[in-house]
């Protein structure tokens, strides 16, 4: 048994959404399907519903025009007959439930973060109906019934315990094709719609294909697969055959955006396979992700991958040196308040502990960790603490990179 997942690209066009069933219908085996909002619906989702929460009307536009992607898009793929009026018909009641959110939005002039993940899960359950009535035999699983969440530092955190034991008493028994929403899940205590975050796709397919212990795992995207360097930059860029967990991890870590990071995980653990390969360009080889390395390539540098945007908040004292747990409070206080940290670097000396954050966390990093040392600073064993923003990360990545002297300079 495989795990398929196709992006919002692979999903998005009458054209490409053909080339997935040809994909899906040429497997032999027993394939479990995730598919993501058609391309740009999710973007258009949260858009719509700032625009109805700020009172402006033209949100019912924009409304109007991911209704009508929707019926053309069922009008070009599914022929005229009984199988295509249940599709619109089902389509239909989900987004004239989605227009009374809209409404109800823009009634009250407010949008609270339970509601958004309601809307947000909208697309993924459209895709998902279309993606099962285009496909003969294939039944339609709700994720929101086996992947479940708890909230922890103001997020949705996924409870792989719960979801796992769920997943394989859902799928005890599957038919030769399952389709099932991606990104979408609900909170195991209240049942409230949640979600994996943006690119949680990828994560949902991640964790079926771990639970099953599947043969392997395909992520269908839009791009041959993980490349040297970002091809927009450098001409020269090629594609990587093949790659090691992680490798692949700290590629993606580092702004590669070919699949969503926390993916890795789950397969990596069960020691099952990633094929990262090209819906517009099925027979390229693409990439493969793997425990050990088959090829006898032996290059140090493996991959460029960079992030834009960036801050560097530098937490540096004489008191620093020697003082036990001063790291462990910067990323307690950090996470307390839903920082994400990316880079971590410390000086030999102890001296000096600095950190990467995203340029919109930076303002509330600082806040944060200048109240956390507060008594430190007033005693001169720690400096104020500021942001260097507006930088660029940059990662260079390759496993043999340990083994190859001068790699630094």
């Amino acid at each position: 048994m495989k795990v398929l997942k196709f992006g919002g690209t692979s999903v998005g066009s009458v054209s490409s959404i053909l080339n997935v069933k040809k994909i899906i219908e040429s497997s032999s085996k027993p394939i479990i399907v995730v598919v993501s909002a058609l391309s740009g619906i999710t973007d258009k989702l949260i858009d719509t519903s700032k625009m109805a929460a700020a009172g402006n009307p033209t949100y019912e536009n924009e409304y109007r025009g991911m209704v009508q992607r929707h019926v053309d898009l069922i009008k070009e793929i599914i022929p005229a007959g009984n199988v295509q009026t249940e599709v619109q018909q089902q389509i239909g009641e989900l987004l004239n439930e989605l227009k009374d959110i809209f409404q109800g939005i823009n009634l009250i002039k407010d949008l609270s973060s339970k509601t958004s993940d309601i809307i947000v899960s909208y697309g993924e359950r459209l895709s998902s109906l279309i993606m099962t009535r285009l496909i003969e035999g294939a039944e339609y699983f709700d994720a929101r019934s086996f992947i479940k969440t708890e909230r922890k530092y103001s997020k949705h955190i996924l409870d792989s315990e719960l979801t796992n034991q769920l997943i394989k008493k859902t799928f005890k028994t599957f038919p030769k094709v399952a389709i099932v929403s991606g990104f979408i899940s609900s909170d195991k205590n209240s049942g409230d719609v949640t979600n994996l975050g943006r690119g949680g796709s990828d994560y949902t397919a991640s964790i079926i294909a771990a639970a099953l212990d599947a043969e392997s795992l395909e992520i269908w995207t839009d791009v041959d697969g993980f490349m040297t360097a970002y091809p927009r930059v450098i001409n020269s860029a090629y594609t990587i055959n093949e790659l090691s967990y992680v490798e692949a991890m700290e590629l993606c870590n580092f702004g590669a955006k070919v699949i969503y990071p926390p993916t890795i995980y789950p397969v990596c653990h069960k020691n099952i396979p990633i094929s990262i390969k090209n819906t517009f360009n099925p027979s390229a080889p693409g990439t493969m992700i793997i425990k050990e390395k088959h090829n006898s390539e032996n290059k140090a540098i493996k991959g460029i991958s960079s992030i834009n945007d960036t801050s560097l908040i530098t937490v540096q004292g004489l008191g620093m040196v020697g003082v036990i747990g001063v790291n462990y409070r910067i990323c307690k206080a950090l996470a307390k308040n839903g920082i994400s940290v990316f880079l971590v670097s410390q000086a030999s000396s102890e001296k000096s502990t600095s950190i990467g954050v995203r340029n919109d966390d930076a303002d509330l990093a600082c806040q944060v960790l200048n109240e956390e040392f507060a008594k430190e600073i007033e005693m001169g064993e720690v400096n104020t603490i500021i942001a260097e923003k507006k930088l660029a990360t940059v990662a260079i990545v390759g496993e043999n990179m340990k083994h190859t002297p001068g790699i630094a300079g």
